[in-house]
């Protein structure tokens, strides 16, 4: 599979790359960020995969959150995919900011006219994790997965449900139950179709309540977060956690909103947890 390189820069004495390839899941280019430390000039590093929130893209986290700096330190390699197909020729793919383009759910859609294009949760856990551990120097069995809001989501689902793809699982402001929310209704709806039994293979509450775990999940929340309530619902995964013996540490932040600035501010803390995996 061939990458081709969109722009590369040194950053804390690594490399923070972007690039893009022809994805056979997608069925359509693809972008993605990888930041290099400078370890994996010497050898392969652990990695993770960053999952972005509703609206951004492969750029996003990577020139926002100020990952690079604790990941050069501690010899750990970022991956930043986009968040959807891109040029589907959807009609409908830019009616609105939190479906469609910019809001792919990091799933598979069964739904016309998304079934296509949108194989999000394909190409994150096959195509795009085979690509980058064939072509950068990153360790198969030190691979971790992270996300903010939509991607948080993603993050917590995709490593429910494939057991043992990721050695490590973070969140930041995530979506905990999308089947109890306006924005993962609308989206479960429109790639899903209308059967919820069929959403709850895509719900971290709903996974961990048939039986899915994970080793320990460190979430982050921000108390200012104007999505907090009606869209985020952090403790309802606390519940099930509790009631279903997941490990789990929840950190809420006085103040804090839904944006960049609570990544940017604990983000150090989600690089350490990542790169201490065993």
């Amino acid at each position: 599979m061939g990458i081709e390189t969109l722009s590369e820069h040194r950053c804390f004495g690594g490399v923070q790359g972007f690039y893009k390839h022809a994805s056979t899941e997608i069925g359509l280019p693809m972008k993605f960020g990888v930041y290099l430390p400078p370890q994996a000039q010497h050898g392969p590093v652990p990695v993770v995969f960053f999952l972005a929130g509703l609206t951004c893209n492969e750029e996003t986290f990577a020139i926002k959150a100020g990952a690079q700096r604790y990941a050069a330190e501690l010899g750990l390699a970022i991956v930043t995919p986009d968040t959807s197909p891109r040029d589907t020729g959807i009609e409908v793919a830019d009616a609105s900011w939190d479906f469609g383009h910019g809001a792919g759910f990091y799933l598979d859609a069964t739904q016309e006219p998304w079934a296509k294009h949108f194989r999000m949760e394909s190409w994150i856990t096959k195509e795009l994790r085979d690509l980058v551990l064939s072509n950068f120097p990153t360790r198969p069995d030190r691979v971790g997965i992270s996300g903010h809001s939509m991607g948080g989501h993603g993050a917590l689902t995709l490593a429910l449900r494939h057991p043992g793809l990721y050695q490590s699982v973070s969140a930041i402001a995530p979506i905990c139950a999308p089947s109890q929310c306006p924005w993962g209704e609308k989206a479960f709806t429109g790639y899903l179709g209308t059967d919820r039994a069929g959403w709850a293979e895509h719900d971290a509450v709903e996974l961990i309540k048939s039986g899915r775990r994970v080793l320990p999940l460190l979430v982050d929340q921000g108390l200012a977060d104007k999505f907090l309530s009606v869209q985020l619902n952090p403790q309802l995964l606390e519940q099930v956690c509790r009631d279903f013996g997941q490990p789990l540490e929840v950190r809420r932040h006085e103040g804090y909103d839904h944006g960049y600035w609570l990544i940017a501010s604990v983000v150090a803390d989600h690089i350490r947890h990542h790169a201490g995996a065993a």
